[in-house]
């Protein structure tokens, strides 16, 4: 993977009332939402919960495949340089995410790039975003929790260094670890934290999807979803992103 030279960490900036108040009623969504889910509400699920898993991970050396071409081809930007929201998450510039998809928002330029994976997370139920996440030796995601039980997530292991025990995941109490080929799905709303504490890289494919929901659950969680997506959350990121991709066309000569 080439390297891009390290931009300064964006400024989180600035949040409306109608963002913080969101936030205050965050707990009262989320247990309406808890309340409403047709497949429970623990930190962790059995990912045989969810039909979608199977496909990917009968197909995942072929996702593999097209992770190890971006790796190698693509500059991958920072994701605090793209979601200033996430600059605490990323403060050590060693977590990079390739997005197909973000927030329902479509990024055709690198779906052509990988078009068996993207035609395979188009399949997904309910699917909010797409990306391969990439942690780098030495990376370390503060514990930090998810903005909505309205969606969630799946990791499918693509590269997992050889030290499974030293790259984990903490959520809630319970420590998960990935392997290569198998989907792990949790509920992000519970805290979490994530090490690679080894000399290899980190990569899975983060797909977030839909919480299958029972009414008034599905009403609540359609409403929030439509003004997170509206909200400068989603939108200062995809207009980053988009400056972004516009530099990199322009230094590649496109």
């Amino acid at each position: 993977m080439t390297n891009a030279a390290a931009a300064p960490l964006k400024t989180k900036p600035k949040r409306s009332w109608i963002y913080r108040a969101g936030k205050r009623l965050r707990p009262w969504f989320d247990e309406m939402l808890a309340k409403s889910s047709l497949v429970g509400n623990p930190p962790v699920f059995d990912a045989a919960a969810f039909p979608f898993t199977a496909e990917l991970c009968a197909n995942w050396e072929a996702i593999r495949a097209e992770a190890a071409a971006v790796l190698a081809r693509e500059d991958i930007p920072v994701l605090p340089d793209i979601s200033p929201d996430h600059g605490r998450l990323g403060a050590d510039r060693k977590w990079r995410s390739f997005f197909l998809y973000g927030y329902g928002y479509k990024v055709d330029a690198n779906c052509e790039k990988c078009p068996r994976t993207a035609e395979l997370v188009a399949t997904v139920p309910g699917l909010n975003s797409a990306f391969f996440s990439i942690l780098a030796p030495g990376a370390r995601i503060p514990r930090h929790r998810g903005v909505t039980k309205s969606l969630i997530t799946c990791h499918l292991g693509l590269f997992v260094p050889k030290d499974r025990m030293a790259v984990r995941m903490a959520v809630d109490d319970q420590m998960t670890h990935w392997r290569e080929g198998e989907c792990l799905v949790f509920d992000d709303t519970y805290f979490h934290e994530v090490w690679n504490e080894t000399d290899e890289t980190r990569v899975i494919l983060l797909v977030q999807f839909r919480r299958p929901l029972r009414q008034p659950g599905k009403a609540i969680a359609d409403a929030f979803m439509a003004a997170v997506r509206r909200s400068p959350f989603v939108q200062e990121a995809r207009k980053n992103f988009l400056a972004w991709q516009s530099a990199q066309n322009r230094i590649d000569g496109h």
